[in-house]
C-alpha cells in the first residue's frame, strides 16, 4: 500500500502542475463550471444513503446491517431505472443546439413515459421480492429487521425515476444547477426527518429504525415532484412546455430512447449488481463484515460521485462538440476530463490512505467494524483512479452516442471477472470480505482500461473518416 500511495502522490503532483498550467484554458473552465453542480447533485443522492447509515449506526449494528442489506437489494433495480434516463441528455443537447423546441418536448414526453412504465414494472418486481432476503444466508436478526424496511424503501423508486428524467433533461440544456438545488433541499429534508421520525420529536411518532426509510421516501417524493413542477414552470428550462400537449408518443423517439436506454441501464446494473452481490457475500461472514463493507462502500461511493459529476459534464461537452461536428474540440474536452478526474481521484485516494482509521468512526463505534472498514478503505484507495477514469470514459462514449460497448465491458469486467474472483478469493483463499474487495478492484481495472482503448479507437476511426471523405464526423 505504501507503493500505491507513492504512485498516487506522484500522479497527483504531476497533474496538479498540469492543471495549474491549464487554468486559463477554456476547456478546463467549462469542465469545472459544469462539473461542480453535477458533483453536488450526485453527492446529494449518495448522502441520502450515508445519512441513513449514520443514523442507523447510532441505533445499533443490527439496525445498520438491516438498512445496508435492504439497500443492497433495492439498488439493483433502482440503478436500472436511473440508467434508462441517461440517454435523454445527449438527445436533448442536439435538439437544443438546433433550437428545435418541439423535438425537445417530444423527447422529454417519450422519455418520461418510458421511465414511468419501467419504474412501475420495477416496483411490482420489488414488491414481491422482500421474501428473497430470507434466502440470502444473512444473519436472521438482520433479515427480520430488513424486510419491513425494504417494503417501505421500494416506494421511492417512482419519484427517483421522475427526478432523473428531469435531471437529464435540464443537463441536456447545460443547466446543471437546478438538480443541485433540489438535491440539497431534499437532503436537508431527509436529515431532519431522520432525526424527527427515528426519535419521535416535534409531535411525530417514534418509529425507531423504520423512521429512516420513511424519511428517505418522503424526501425523494419531494425531489421528484418538485423537479417536475420546476421543469414545466421555470422560464430557464420550460421553453418546450407549450409544445408538450401537442407532441405524441411516437415510434422514432420511443424506440431510440428505449434501445439506448436499455444498454445504459444494463451497464449501470451490471456494475452495481456486482457490488450488491459482493455485499451479500460479505454478509455470509457476519453482521460486522456487512457493516464494514457497507461503510467502506458508502465512502467509496461518495468519492465516486466526484468522478461521476465530471463524467456527466463530459457527456454534455463531448455531445455538444460532436453535434457541431468539431472533432478537435471533442478530443480536447476528453483530454481535459481525464486530467481533471485523475487529479481529483488521486487526491481522494490520498485522503483514504491518510484517514482510513478515522473515517469509519463517523458511522460506527464498534471497534471490530471500524478495523475491518479501515482496511477496506485501503483497497478503495487503490481503485480510485480506475473508478474515476472508467466513469469518465462512459461519459465520453455517451457523448459519442456509443452505448453498447460499455455495457459489454461492464458485463465482462464485473460478472465474468469480478464475481467469480469474489467467490474464489473470499471462500477458496479464505480472504473473506478482503477478497471481495480485491476482486472488485480487478474488475474496475479491466473496465477502465478497455473503455480507454475503445475511445482511442473511435477517435482514430472518426479522424480517418474526416481525412478521407472530408465529411462531417
Amino acid at each position: 500500500m505504501l507503493i500505491v500511495c507513492g504512485i498516487i502522490i506522484e500522479i497527483s503532483i504531476t497533474f496538479t502542475s498540469q492543471l495549474k498550467n491549464l487554468q486559463k484554458h477554456t476547456h478546463l473552465k467549462e469542465t469545472v463550471s459544469l462539473s461542480i453542480p453535477l458533483i453536488l447533485t450526485q453527492i446529494g443522492h449518495i448522502i441520502t444513503g450515508m445519512v441513513d447509515n449514520i443514523f442507523l449506526g447510532k441505533l445499533g449494528k443490527t439496525e445498520q446491517a438491516a438498512g445496508i442489506l435492504s439497500n443492497n437489494l433495492f439498488i439493483i433495480l433502482l440503478v436500472f431505472s436511473i440508467g434508462m434516463s441517461y440517454v435523454l441528455t445527449p438527445a436533448i443537447t442536439e435538439a437544443h443546439i438546433n433550437k428545435n423546441e418541439k423535438e425537445k418536448a417530444s423527447l422529454f414526453k417519450n422519455s418520461l413515459f418510458i421511465n414511468m412504465i419501467v419504474a412501475v414494472i420495477l416496483f411490482i418486481i420489488l414488491f414481491f421480492s422482500s421474501p428473497l432476503l430470507a434466502y440470502m444466508q444473512q444473519p436472521q436478526d438482520v433479515v427480520t429487521l430488513a424486510i419491513p424496511f425494504f417494503d417501505v424503501l421500494i416506494f421511492s423508486i417512482i419519484p427517483v425515476a421522475l427526478f432523473f428524467v428531469c435531471k437529464q433533461y435540464t443537463e441536456g440544456l447545460s443547466n446543471t444547477k437546478a438538480a443541485m438545488y433540489i438535491s440539497i433541499i431534499g437532503n436537508i429534508i431527509n436529515i431532519i426527518l431522520n432525526y424527527l421520525l427515528i426519535y419521535g420529536h416535534a409531535g411525530l411518532p417514534e418509529l425507531g429504525y423504520m423512521g429512516s426509510c420513511w424519511a428517505t421516501f418522503i424526501a425523494r417524493v419531494f425531489m421528484g415532484i418538485g423537479f417536475l413542477v420546476f421543469v414545466f414552470n421555470h422560464k430557464t428550462v420550460n421553453s418546450f412546455a407549450k409544445y408538450y400537449k401537442e407532441v405524441k408518443i411516437n415510434a422514432l423517439h420511443f424506440w431510440s430512447l428505449l434501445k439506448d436506454g436499455l444498454a445504459s441501464a444494463l451497464q449501470f446494473t451490471f456494475e452495481v449488481t456486482a457490488f450488491a452481490i459482493a455485499g451479500l457475500i460479505a454478509g455470509v461472514f457476519g453482521k460486522e463484515q456487512i457493516d464494514a463493507h457497507g461503510i467502506a462502500l458508502s465512502l467509496a461511493a461518495f468519492t465516486y460521485m466526484f468522478a461521476s459529476g465530471i463524467g456527466s459534464a463530459t457527456t454534455i461537452r463531448v455531445g455538444n462538440y460532436y453535434s457541431l461536428n468539431n472533432l478537435e474540440e471533442v478530443k480536447l474536452a476528453i483530454k481535459t476530463s481525464y486530467q481533471s478526474v485523475i487529479f481529483t481521484m488521486g487526491f481522494m485516494a490520498i485522503l483514504f490512505i491518510c484517514f482510513n482509521t478515522f473515517l469509519p468512526t463517523i458511522f460506527s463505534n464498534d471497534q471490530e467494524i471500524v478495523l475491518i472498514a479501515s482496511q477496506l478503505l485501503l483497497f478503495a484507495a487503490f481503485f480510485q483512479l480506475f473508478d474515476g477514469t472508467q466513469v469518465v470514459a462512459i461519459g465520453v462514449l455517451r457523448g459519442l452516442d456509443d452505448y453498447q460497448f460499455s455495457t459489454y465491458m461492464a458485463f465482462i469486467g464485473y460478472w465474468i471477472i469480478a464475481l467469480p474472483l469474489c467467490y474464489f478469493f473470499a471462500f477458496t483463499l479464505n480472504l473473506k470480505v478482503y477478497g471481495v474487495w480485491l476482486a472488485l478492484s480487478l474488475g474496475l481495472v479491466f473496465v477502465s482500461i478497455s473503455l480507454y482503448f475503445r475511445i482511442k479507437t473511435l477517435l482514430q476511426l472518426k479522424s480517418t473518416q474526416v481525412k478521407n471523405t472530408d465529411l462531417p464526423i
